[in-house]
């Protein structure tokens, strides 16, 4: 008779839980999937990823040139004036 009433606590200790321990199995057998699955979405690019990646390297790429036209469009006048400075008359 004694064993039964000791077995009484771990018996209701499931229903006390309140499902904390199949949400807790649950969550353990489903880890991998999970991991795996972000394993994999860090590594591939979707198409939106992609795009806006290819347009950023666009717009730094124009934006580069620009520089280097204005540089060059600079140069270009600084040597005209030079040019005409030193030319005699």
């Amino acid at each position: 008779m004694r064993l039964p009433l000791r077995l009484l606590p771990i018996a209701l200790v499931p229903l006390l839980a309140g499902g904390c321990v199949a949400k807790t199995a649950w969550n353990v057998a489903t880890a991998p999937v999970r991991v795996g699955s972000q394993v994999v979405d860090w590594t591939t690019t979707s198409q939106d990823e992609a795009d806006r990646n290819a347009g950023r390297k666009l717009r730094k790429q124009q934006a580069e040139e620009e520089r280097q036209r204005r540089k060059e469009e600079k140069q270009a006048r600084k040597d005209a004036e030079r040019l005409q400075r030193d030319q005699p008359y």
